[in-house]
């Protein structure tokens, strides 16, 4: 049983990383900066950052120990999440960016409920 869970962590923890790649694929084709790096071959973890103008800043890492979003505006963190708020988060910004069109045209609030 717990091999199997192992196992299904791990695809979890791929399959997220393969999709922080493709939206910062997306994002920079917006106009973002943003950037996603992974560590090895294997897909086990990835750091995602994108920025959202006016020193707003959006870091979420994905790890076999967890995963984290946090917020910063300022040089100031303004909210940080773990597990599945992080990544309902994680959604939110996907469907800010399905909807906007270029960076230059968006102007975003802050994302949390912080």
């Amino acid at each position: 049983m717990f091999i199997r869970l192992a196992e299904q962590h791990r695809q979890f923890v791929q399959d997220l990383v393969m999709n922080l790649q493709a939206l910062a694929t997306v994002l920079e084709n917006r106009g973002y900066l943003a950037s996603c790096y992974t560590c090895g071959s294997q897909m086990n973890s990835a750091s995602f950052m994108v920025s959202l103008g006016e020193n707003h800043l959006i870091r979420f890492l994905v790890s076999d120990y967890g995963i984290t979003w946090t917020e910063m505006r300022d040089d100031r963190e303004l909210m940080k999440l773990e597990g599945a708020e992080a990544i309902n988060q994680l959604q939110d910004l996907a469907n800010l960016v399905k909807y906007q069109v270029q960076s230059s045209e968006f102007h975003p609030p802050v994302l949390g409920k912080a």
